[in-house]
Parts: structure tokens; C-alpha cells; sequence
């Protein structure tokens, strides 16, 4: 794994192992696409020889700060501006030297070393660096980075221990954007993510002391709205096949499910239905009419006809089991399978995934996993007919790494455990065109140490990404925010 402790003018881990030589002269050229204040600042002090350029970045890892292109092109370990959010911004986290403007992370660049002092940025140059990254970093034609295109392909990461959604490009995967989320003001945790059907809105729940789920524009990830749907554990949610309604689970020993109307932002009568236990994960028949949703401390599904929720069924998964005195497995996820005619629950005490066929939910197949099975991704290219399941423990070892194990839903068999080296996979996507699985790495519990330190509290996570067609883990490994938890694919 890259050490990336960067940032703006030597990274640490090359200049004290490698002892790169010294920045030297000043070459930078003015201009270079950044607008003139900013090149005084970039150019003349960081893209200077040795240092952050076209030809010496590969010792600084891989960054270089030439031009404003290069600079959102990133480094080996992804982006290090992010438009509007310097708090996130390693450029400004490794320049800053004053507490009360944010993190300060250590050794603050641009670097002393040997017989070259250099000093730290200056209170009127870091005011300028900060302003221009919140006013998006434009270029010197006022262009912002990841703003030419509407329909841009990305996928979504919810922060929970800092109310942000990071916003990646799913061509380049760089971070773009960190979106601020929660209607409190406090940490209220955004539990999950989804975009709807049609593509144009995503939209996310809250966990601790939720009150509302929010509708944010995929095109330009701005706020379009929110429905107050009461005080919960709101947890997990699913999406009508028409973009029109959404089902969000109150995750409660006496839990709601709450109908909402997301494309007049309104709750639907009768709304929040009641009369669940535990209720987790949730999913919805490819015509809308019926809710299947977990019951995570029982073995048992609830199956629920929308428009007649109190005479919903209690389907057991652990047959012939009786769900209510059978020891709980502890249902987590469900899915569907492409075609529609199957359905997986990943259940976490028992570490396998249960198949049912839909039409009469009957059991098929019980499928051993990793320890601690909970989220689902599926592709739906005939070539890779895999699902996906994140697995939040490995238990091979003492360290709480997890795995990512692959089904072959064509022929109901485990086809392969994938490590992703870090820390508590959970959240996971997918994007058959690119042939990539994203993975929300949580690293809460004995975690690899993050690269850097911003705004939130707890460990940075982490989002890796497995190839599709090989089923390996490609080598980038992108540092985001505090406890990394759900992910959705804008297709």
C-alpha cells in the first residue's frame, strides 16, 4: 500500500526514505492555467525543481503541480483539491499552520530540509490559498474542475462521523466533491445512499436522531429538498422502479417504515406504517407492489403489499425452523437478481447468503461467506455474473480486516474471497461498463492509520476498488472522510 502523507511540496515518506534532493532554484513559470495569485503561491513555491513537476513528481509521489491540470490529476493517492472544500483538501491540510483555520497536519510544507530553510506559507498566502479553494478552485478562465458535464458518471460514499458525502468521478477515480449533508447542525450520520432509478436524484437517510431524508440533484449534487418523516433510526430505504415513491426503514425494536411521495417531497398517507421488529434492509418487487424488508433479529423476512401493509407476511428464511423461538441469524441485506426471479439475504451470525426463489419463497441455496456478510452488489453482464458481499471481519486472522466474497448467481456457487486490505469493508457498488466494484472500507476497529487528519473525529476511511473481469484488487487505494459506510453508482 502507497504511503501518502503529501502533500504540497515533497511528501514525507519519499523525502526522509529516499532523501530526495533538496527544492532548489525557483523555475516554476507563472500562469500555467492558475490564476496569477495562485501561481505565486503554487508555482514558485511548490512545482519547483525537485519538488512537484511534470518531471520530478514520481519522487513526490506521483503529484505534480505544474499546471491547474496537473493539479487535478491528482497523486497516487487521489485528489488533493477538492473544489469548496479546503477542509478536505490535502493541498491546504499540509500548508496550514493554524489550528483555528482547521487541521494542521504534519510536517507542514513547503519542507525545510538540509541546507534549504523554507518557510511555511504566509497568513495572507494561506487566506488566499483557502478562499480560492472554496470559491472552487477555478482555473484562470474561472473553469472548475468536474463542472463541464451533467451527466458525468460518479459514485456516492456517506461519511457517517462527518455528515459529508464524498462525490467521486467514476472515469478517473478522483474525489470531486464533498457534499454537506444533515439537517441538525450535529453529527446525525448518513446511513445510506441510493440514486434513483431514472438517474437523477440520489438521496440519503440519517441514523442518530434522523428526522428527514434529503433529495440531492445528480447533476450538480445540489440540494433539491427534504421530507420530515419524524425521529428514527432511519436506516436503509429502496427506490420505486418509477423514481416516484421510497420505503425508508426506522431500524427500532418497535420500527416504522416510512411511504414517502420523493417526487413531490411529501409523506403518503397513512405514512409511517408500524408493527416490525428490528426491521434492516429492504428491497422492492420490480413492479413496486411489494416490500420485502429484514428482520435482523429473527429469521425471517417481512413481506409487506404496498398498497395493504397490515396484512404483511412473516416469511421464515431459516426453514423448518419457527422463526420466533429459532436462535436469530441476524438477516441483513437483500437483493434481487437481475432477471428478478431470485432474491439474496446476506445474514450476518450465520455467515452465509440464503437464496429464494421469488414467485413462492422457497429456500434454493445457502451459500457460505465471510464472517459478518452484510452488504450486497450484483452486475449484470452476462460475462461476470457476480454478487458481491462485503464481509466486515476476516476471521483468519486477530486483526478486523473483512474480505469480499463473490457468488456466482448463475450457478449458486462461492466463487472467490477477495481481500481488500484494509479495514471493514462495507458499503459496495458497481459499474458494469467500467468493470469496477467500489468498496466503503470503514477502519474503525484496529485501523490502518489514515495518511492525513481533517475536520471530523475518529480514522479516515478508505474506498478500493476490484477489478470485475479479474476479481483482483487494483493497486489505488483512496483516502476519504470519517467511517465510509454506503455507497451508490450513478450509471
Amino acid at each position: 500500500m502507497h504511503f501518502r502523507p503529501l502533500l504540497i511540496i515533497i511528501p514525507v515518506a519519499f523525502s526522509l526514505i529516499t532523501g530526495l534532493t533538496t527544492c532548489t532554484k525557483d523555475v516554476g513559470k507563472i500562469g500555467n492555467g492558475y490564476p496569477e495569485e495562485i501561481s505565486k503561491i503554487i508555482v514558485k513555491k511548490c512545482a519547483t525543481a525537485g519538488c512537484h513537476t511534470n518531471q520530478s513528481k514520481s519522487g513526490a509521489a506521483g503529484l505534480s503541480l505544474e499546471t491547474w491540470s496537473n493539479l487535478f490529476d491528482g497523486d497516487r493517492g487521489g485528489a488533493v483539491c477538492i473544489p469548496f472544500s479546503h477542509e478536505f483538501s490535502t493541498l491546504f491540510l499540509f500548508t496550514n499552520t493554524d489550528p483555528a483555520k482547521g487541521a494542521v497536519n504534519t510536517p507542514i510544507m513547503p519542507l525545510s530540509q538540509y541546507n534549504n530553510p523554507r518557510l511555511p506559507l504566509s497568513e495572507i498566502e494561506m487566506n488566499t490559498l483557502t478562499n480560492w479553494i472554496n470559491s472552487g478552485a477555478p482555473d484562470s478562465d474561472g473553469r472548475i474542475a468536474f463542472a463541464d458535464n451533467s451527466t458525468r458518471k460518479k459514485f456516492y460514499v456517506t461519511n457517517q462521523s462527518c455528515d459529508v458525502i464524498t462525490v467521486f468521478d467514476t472515469k478517473t477515480r478522483l474525489q470531486m466533491r464533498y457534499v454537506n449533508v444533515g439537517a441538525s447542525g450535529g453529527i446525525e450520520s448518513p446511513h445510506m445512499i441510493k440514486v434513483s432509478p431514472d438517474g437523477k436524484h440520489y438521496y440519503t437517510s440519517f441514523s442518530v436522531s434522523g428526522t428527514v431524508i434529503q433529495k440531492f440533484r445528480t447533476s450538480d449534487d445540489q440540494k433539491a429538498g427534504e421530507i420530515f418523516i419524524g425521529t428514527g433510526i432511519w436506516n436503509t430505504f429502496v427506490i420505486s422502479p418509477d423514481s416516484k415513491k421510497a420505503f425508508i426503514i426506522d431500524w427500532n425494536s418497535t420500527g416504522k417504515i416510512a411511504y414517502v411521495d420523493v417526487e413531490n417531497m411529501a409523506i403518503m398517507p397513512g405514512s409511517p406504517w408500524s408493527g416490525f421488529v428490528w426491521p434492516h434492509g429492504s428491497g422492492l418487487s420490480p413492479n413496486g407492489d411489494t416490500l420485502y424488508v429484514t428482520c435482523q433479529s429473527g429469521n425471517f423476512i417481512y413481506k409487506i403489499p404496498v398498497n395493504d401493509p397490515s396484512s404483511f407476511e412473516e416469511i421464515s428464511i431459516d426453514p423448518p425452523q419457527i422463526p420466533v423461538n429459532s436462535a436469530p441469524i441476524q438477516p441483513h441485506d437483500i437483493i434481487f437478481s437481475p432477471d428478478n426471479s431470485m432474491y439474496f439475504i446476506s445474514c450476518e451470525r450465520s455467515n452465509d447468503v440464503r437464496v429464494f426463489q421469488r414467485s413462492n419463497d422457497s429456500l434454493l441455496a445457502i451459500i457460505q461467506v465471510g464472517h459478518q456478510p452484510v452488504e450486497f452488489a450484483i452486475s449484470n453482464s452476462v460475462s461476470t455474473p457476480y454478487l458481491f458481499v462485503t464481509c466486515m471481519v476476516d476471521s483468519s486472522t486477530s486483526e478486523t480486516r473483512g474480505s469480499v466474497d463473490v457468488i456466482n448467481y448463475k450457478t449458486l456457487q462461492w466463487e472467490k474471497r477477495i481481500k481488500t486490505k484494509i479495514s471493514e469493508p462495507h458499503g459496495i457498488g458497481l459499474d458494469d461498463e467500467n468493470n469496477v466494484v467500489f468498496v466503503a472500507n470503514r477502519n474503525i476497529s484496529n485501523p490502518i492509520p489514515p495518511h492525513h487528519s481533517t475536520k471530523c473525529n475518529g480514522t479516515n476511511g478508505f474506498v478500493s476498488f476490484i477489478d470485475l473481469t479479474s476479481l483482483q484488487v487494483l493497486s489505488k487505494t483512496i483516502e476519504v472522510a470519517v467511517d465510509p459506510y454506503s455507497i451508490a453508482v450513478r450509471k
